[in-house]
């Protein structure tokens, strides 16, 4: 089912059953929404205990009036089906709904994820009350998409879980012989005589075998993804005929999300930057990645379902966002293909954890405060933006960042047991592109890779469904291929390939990987070029962490090892495959070598730059249709950047031009400004 809107959606989660015995705020709180351009609320995603205070017994009066008085006043609903928390009758009248922990500790009430979503109560308590929802309003009009549970997430250990585990492997395996083959489980004598004998992964059981790990992750996964399905389901049987979405979760590895996404009518996400972290125009890159492999899923605008005005309540510590910082993260969703821009939450609670979270209304509740007028300029400003609706984020470079080699490589022991920098070195050439100035799709292994001209493969331990034939035909088709250090190791199920690593990408690459040192992060070795190389790289940079010793075939060497007994052994090399090439990286170099060497190999591609010069608190990204290109260009610093146009554009944020013009244009600290052209 098609999911589209005619408008920017600005909004938030609202949760005004908090509030029933104060009308007068309810009141206010919709004057001060329409005032601020709300004109859509996520509503019932804790609600279910006011939706059925006992078993048996709806209580859906009070959400038709919000939901009502709401539409009458422009401002649409997203309503949740309420699974992400249950009521504590549930619990108390079935308690095998609550969760059992991976050392089989049986969990009591409280918190959020506390249910089992393989029990079978769990789920028709659930069904029963996502039906009721969708009788009600699953034809409704104010209701515009269905929020299905909230940030899924977490495991269960309960017998159930196990019973449903053992079905799963003994599905997959067929027979005990293959089980133990792909498991390797005659290392230590842990080899299994029947099905029965399989348990979760457990630090008071079996831990050592990855196999095992891998596919428990697998089967929570899978399991999540059901219980999901299965909502839906409940939902279509009540009547519902709008789309669904739930709100996934920034690098969360506890769900395929490629494969979630599948389910899904549109993509959405939490976006909470933690500023503290580093530079803001690095954060900012960072969750930029975030909101391209969500783009990615389905290769559709997504919606960026909860952020922060200000500061949180739960990261480290809470800092305030400087004026036009929020405004910033809000237009970077937009330039990365979000057709949304909602805030947890719209109004402060009183009590319990995020009472003190950022808010459109903070507890004073009044329309004159910093952040609300920020927002509010915020959500007027998005309806002169229509046009960008619809528009394609439109890159030639595709980075592979999957969540099932992140289990894999970073399940294994060895090579590098603590900071293995798998997410780093991802980031790492995704950060060299933006300072590049150039967009990059973020895509896991199974997604089509024909349409790019560079394909970046950044730590692939473990390949699979075919992964391999795909590149070679992408290099020999005239594909320019960059992999990294501890790529081509293990198959789907942690068994090393035999013969020699990358594996079947050996000849693409045209070098053999023979060993690879890992040394503690003080340690460092260089990257030396070699004179005349290709690329004509001159500088030399620090490389740490870990240090692939290959023996080329056919590869030519650009820079070699300058330290240790590898000194003088080929660092990065590049190989003709083909009508391609691939550039082999060998170890985890500093910022400054992935955005030299990364910048060589797009001019060599013909890639160029959105901007001929680059600023370093500067980040751009682009927009298209068949009309018009949109050039965001964002300024994450402290002070105000000048940039340089070689083309000719009109403005049309954050003011509105037909004038045409091109050179020299200021972009002030904090600042959005999106170019048509």
């Amino acid at each position: 089912m098609e999911f589209s809107t005619d408008k920017f959606l600005f909004g938030g989660d609202y949760n005004p059953e908090q509030w029933l015995d104060r009308p007068d705020i309810l009141e206010e709180d919709v004057r001060m929404m329409v005032k601020a351009g709300v004109n859509v609320v996520s509503l019932g995603i804790f609600s279910w205990a006011e939706e059925e205070p006992e078993e048996g017994r709806f209580e859906l009066d009070w959400l038709a009036d919000i939901i009502h008085n709401l539409y009458d006043n422009g401002i649409y609903t997203i309503l949740a089906t309420p699974s992400g928390a249950r009521p504590r009758w549930l619990a108390e009248k079935y308690p095998e709904v609550l969760r059992v922990n991976e050392s089989r500790q049986k969990l009591i009430f409280g918190e959020r994820h506390n249910h089992c979503l393989t029990s079978e109560k769990y789920r028709e308590n659930v069904a029963i009350i996502d039906k009721k929802l969708a009788e009600r309003f699953g034809k409704d009009p104010a209701v515009i998409l269905w929020h299905i549970s909230n940030e899924f997430g977490g495991e269960c250990h309960c017998p159930s879980c196990q019973a449903a585990f053992r079905k799963y492997i003994q599905d997959k395996y067929q027979t005990v012989d293959k089980l133990n083959a792909s498991w390797w489980t005659k290392f230590w004598s842990h080899n299994y005589t029947s099905f029965d004998q399989v348990e979760s992964p457990s630090p008071i059981g079996e831990s050592s075998i990855q196999g095992l790990t891998l596919d428990w992750k697998r089967f929570v996964s899978d399991t999540t993804i059901d219980f999901m399905n299965k909502e839906v389901e409940a939902l279509r049987a009540g009547g519902a005929e709008q789309p669904v979405t739930t709100n996934m979760m920034h690098d969360y590895d506890g769900i395929n999300y490629g494969k979630m996404g599948q389910s899904l009518d549109v993509i959405s996400w939490d976006s909470y930057p933690t500023w503290q972290d580093d530079t803001k125009v690095k954060i900012m890159e960072n969750y930029s990645m975030t909101h391209d492999f969500m783009r990615c899923i389905k290769d559709k605008p997504f919606l960026m379902m909860e952020s922060c005005t200000t500061g949180t309540n739960w990261q480290p510590y809470s800092d305030l966002k400087a004026p036009g910082q929020y405004t910033n993260e809000a237009m970077n969703a937009i330039a990365h293909g979000s057709e949304s821009v909602q805030i947890f939450q719209i109004r402060q609670g009183r009590g319990s954890t995020e009472k003190l979270h950022g808010a459109l209304i903070d507890h004073y509740g009044k329309d004159d405060t910093r952040v609300y007028k920020e927002c509010e300029k915020l959500g007027n400003s998005l309806k002169d933006l229509k046009e960008l609706l619809n528009t394609n984020v439109d890159s030639k470079i595709a980075l592979i960042y999957d969540v099932e080699n992140k289990w894999a490589a970073e399940g294994s022991d060895g090579p590098r047991n603590e900071g293995l920098p798998l997410r780093e070195t991802a980031f790492k050439l995704y950060h060299a592109l933006c300072r590049y100035g150039v967009n990059c799709d973020v895509i896991d292994e199974d997604h089509d890779i024909s349409k790019y001209k560079i394909l970046i493969l950044p730590m692939i331990y473990s390949m699979r469904n075919g992964l391999e034939e795909k590149i070679k035909t992408f290099v020999e088709n005239g594909g320019t291929l960059v992999m990294t250090y501890w790529t081509g190791i293990t198959d789907e199920n942690d068994l090393v390939h035999l013969g020699g690593f990358p594996h079947d990408l050996c000849d693409v690459a045209g070098l053999r990987s023979e060993e690879i040192d890992s040394r503690p992060d003080e340690h460092e070795n260089y990257f030396v070029p070699v004179s005349g190389n290709e690329l004509g790289l001159t500088n030399i940079w620090k490389c740490t962490k870990l240090f692939d010793l290959v023996r080329l075939t056919t590869a030519v060497p650009l820079m070699t090892y300058g330290e240790d007994f590898y000194n003088g052994k080929a660092a990065l090399s590049v190989n003709a495959y083909g009508k391609g090439k691939t550039y082999y990286i060998s170890a985890d170099g500093e910022d400054g070598f992935f955005t030299e060497i990364m910048s060589k190999i797009c001019m060599a591609s013909g890639i160029m730059p959105y901007l001929d010069e680059m600023p370093e608190n500067i980040v751009v990204s682009e927009r298209r249709n068949d009309h018009a290109t949109y050039l965001f260009i964002q300024n994450f610093g402290d002070h105000a950047e000048d940039i340089y146009l070689s083309e000719t554009y009109s403005e049309i944020y954050p003011a509105r031009s037909d004038e045409k013009f091109s050179g020299k244009l200021t972009i002030p600290r904090m600042g959005t400004v999106i170019l048509k052209k």
